[in-house]
C-alpha cells in the first residue's frame, strides 16, 4: 500500500480515477479534511497513550456526541481538525496534560453520491462507509434493460478540477478490471444503448477505460 501523502496527481497518466484528497487509502477522512461532520455520522475517537478514552460514537440528530471527562458537545457542522481541537482542548481543562485527539469518520452518513442514466432507480444516495462502483449502482436497483454496460462515467472533483474516467460493468463483475471506490459528491451516469447520444460520443472521445482526464 503506497504512503497517504502519495497520492497521484491529475496529470492523466494514473490507470484509475483517484480519490479526492480529504480521504485517505483506507477510506476515511483524516484531520486536514474540510468535510464537516453531520449528524448519524460514525467517528472514532482516539487519545494518544489513553486507551480508556477512545471508542466510536455516532453524532446524534442534533449534531452531538457525548464523551467521558467531557460530556456533551457539538460536533455536527465542524470539521475533523476543529473536533479534535475542542476535544483536546476540553480534556486539558484539568484531564490530560497535552492530549492528542485522533479523529476518524468511519460512516459518513451525511455524504451522497447521485446515480442517473439508465439505472433502474436514478436518485442521490447516502455512502455509509467504503462503497465501489458495483455497489453504488446496486443502490439505483443495478442498470435498466437499455444500459449500455461498457458506458459508465464517474465524475469527480479532485484539487478543484472536474475529472471523469468510464468504466466497463461487464469486465469489473467478471474479474478483469478494478471495481473502484465512490466517494461522496461523486456523480455516476450510466449510457443508454442504442442511437448515439451526446454522452455515447463524449464517451468515444476517451480512448482508454479507467483512465481518468479532466474535462
Amino acid at each position: 500500500m503506497r504512503p497517504h501523502d502519495a497520492r497521484p496527481v491529475a496529470d492523466g497518466k494514473t490507470s484509475k480515477l483517484p480519490p479526492p484528497d480529504v480521504i485517505t487509502d483506507a477510506g476515511e477522512y483524516k484531520a486536514q479534511s474540510e468535510y464537516r461532520i453531520g449528524p448519524n455520522d460514525l467517528i472514532e475517537i482516539s487519545v494518544f497513550q489513553v486507551a480508556e478514552l477512545g471508542r466510536a460514537v455516532r453524532v446524534n440528530t442534533q449534531g452531538q456526541i457525548s464523551l467521558p471527562l467531557i460530556g456533551t458537545l457539538q460536533a455536527g457542522g465542524r470539521t475533523v481538525a476543529e473536533l479534535e481541537t475542542e476535544i483536546a482542548t476540553r480534556l486539558r481543562e484539568g484531564y490530560i496534560q497535552d492530549p492528542q485527539v485522533t479523529i476518524f469518520i468511519k460512516e459518513f452518513t451525511s455524504q451522497r453520491v447521485t446515480v442517473e442514466g439508465a439505472v433502474r432507480k436514478p436518485g442521490i444516495y447516502a455512502l455509509t462507509g467504503r462503497t465501489s462502483l458495483l455497489q453504488a449502482l446496486a443502490m439505483s436497483e443495478g442498470l435498466d434493460q437499455l444500459a449500455n454496460p461498457q458506458g459508465v462515467v464517474v465524475f469527480r472533483t479532485i484539487e478543484g478540477r472536474k475529472m471523469v474516467a468510464v468504466f466497463d460493468i461487464a469486465a469489473i463483475r467478471a474479474g478483469r478490471n478494478e471495481d473502484p471506490q465512490i466517494y461522496g459528491d461523486d456523480i455516476v451516469v450510466v449510457d443508454q444503448s442504442g442511437p448515439r447520444t451526446a454522452l455515447r460520443r463524449f464517451i468515444e472521445s476517451i480512448p482508454v477505460f479507467a483512465l481518468f482526464r479532466p474535462f
